[in-house]
């Protein structure tokens, strides 16, 4: 089984790693702050390790699972390090007012991110519809979590798919890398409920396939 590199020591970091390492990945943990990295590599276990901020991931598959407030300077520190990485974008541009996107208008957080990538590095948008302790759980009453996948490149998104599945959710195919400004605000529908009639974040957003 591959290595997947997470940046980034948080609630969905601490999700997907969990997921993976279950799942038989190696999985390298990369933090600014390494005692934040190794701490959380220690609560995954032992297919859990620790790299260099900036340093070249050991995985083909780069999970972005930083704010988005710090994830363009992040791909921009890393720079040549990306080239001929998949990176999957997990970020939600989220204005402070929660009701709105920080990005360009009709513009993705992805797209910010591929301006600033490396033109060999192929990028992906998956995971961003779920809150974190929902994805830990990878399925809701025995129902696999649905991950929505956008891209431009067909293979990357079928790497991302195999990955999905191997942790035990479903993936669905959103489209093109355009999409990824709708699953931006499938954030904003989440919170928008949050507030207004769930209440509470124990729910997940998915697709019921009738018949």
């Amino acid at each position: 089984m591959s290595t997947i590199s997470i940046i980034g020591s948080g609630g969905m970091a601490a999700a997907i790693g969990g997921l993976a390492a279950g799942a038989g990945y190696t999985v390298e943990i990369v933090s600014r702050d390494a005692s934040k990295a190794q701490a959380l590599a220690d609560e995954i276990g032992s297919n859990a390790t620790t790299g260099i901020f900036g340093a070249l991931p050991a995985g083909d598959i780069v999970i972005l699972a930083v704010p988005y407030s710090a994830v363009l300077d992040v791909v921009k520190q890393y720079g040549e390090q990306l080239a001929g990485k998949l990176i999957v974008d997990i970020t939600n541009p989220v204005g402070p007012d929660l009701k709105s996107l920080v990005t360009p208008e009709g513009n993705s957080g992805t797209r910010e991110i591929v301006k600033v990538a490396p033109a060999t590095a192929q990028v992906v948008k998956a995971f961003n519809s779920q809150f974190s302790h929902v994805l830990a759980a990878s399925a809701v009453k025995q129902h696999p979590l649905d991950v929505f996948i956008a891209g431009d490149d067909a293979q990357a998104k079928a790497r991302i798919a195999a990955f999905v599945e191997r942790l035990g959710m479903r993936p669905m195919d959103a489209g093109a890398l355009d999409m990824a400004c709708a699953l931006e605000h499938v954030c904003l529908l989440s919170l928008g409920l949050v507030t207004h009639s769930v209440m509470h974040t124990r729910f997940s957003i998915g697709v019921s396939l009738l018949g």
